[in-house]
């Protein structure tokens, strides 16, 4: 292992609770009745990815993407950064990493605005050689393309990385990737079966150290 790369909602942060807040407001306010169980299913996808899914699954009147985008992102935006914390071991993991000279990265369906954002809030941006998002990618995850463009910036080969995914749609893409992959999934989906697929599954960050 030359290299360790990052997913961010859900497993640096915990913003998945507030994502789900955010598109709950905007996309209720468009008629959409989501609840937690739907929107598990997006979970990993880019957030014009999102709109586009929930337009396919019950159109609106009068549709403007670009401003359904934008309202859930500042709503979001506005949420993290004043009520979510670290996740659980975030900082032991990152230092025990950083103490061994690997190399780190963040590669996250998110924006880059939103990536930076919550780097700094966490105060933990010294730690990462690449900050990437799938916003840059044709295809986001389960498309391994995010993690394929991250060891090329990081200059190491993918299968020399691990990574660490909390979304089923993340493991699928490290692991098409030829990379590693440690799933930390939220309670509500830790039973999924589909988990099997990564080399290990684990509660917290905290727990990979033990």
């Amino acid at each position: 292992m030359k290299a360790v790369i990052f997913d961010m909602d859900g497993l640096l942060i915990n913003s998945e609770p507030y994502w789900k807040i955010a598109e709950k407001k905007v996309f209720g306010e468009l008629g959409l009745n989501l609840n937690d169980e739907l929107l598990r299913q997006v979970m990993g996808f880019r957030l014009s990815e999102v709109v586009q899914y929930w337009y396919q699954y019950q159109p609106w009147q009068n549709p403007d993407f670009i401003q359904t985008e934008k309202n859930i992102l500042d709503t979001v935006k506005a949420l993290i950064m004043e009520n979510a914390n670290a996740m659980e071991g975030v900082y032991e993991v990152l230092e025990k990493f950083n103490q061994q000279k690997i190399k780190m990265s963040v590669a996250s369906s998110s924006s880059m605005s939103l990536i930076e954002a919550v780097v700094d809030k966490l105060k933990i941006r010294k730690y990462f050689e690449v900050l990437w998002s799938a916003e840059f990618e044709p295809f986001g995850k389960p498309h391994p393309r995010i993690f394929i463009t991250t060891a090329k910036k990081l200059q190491i080969d993918p299968i020399d990385c691990l990574v660490f995914e909390d979304s089923i749609n993340g493991v699928i893409a490290a692991k098409a990737a030829r990379m590693k992959c440690v799933a930390i999934p939220e309670e509500a989906t830790f039973n999924d079966a589909r988990f099997a697929i990564a080399d290990e599954k684990l509660k917290s960050l905290l727990e990979f150290l033990k």
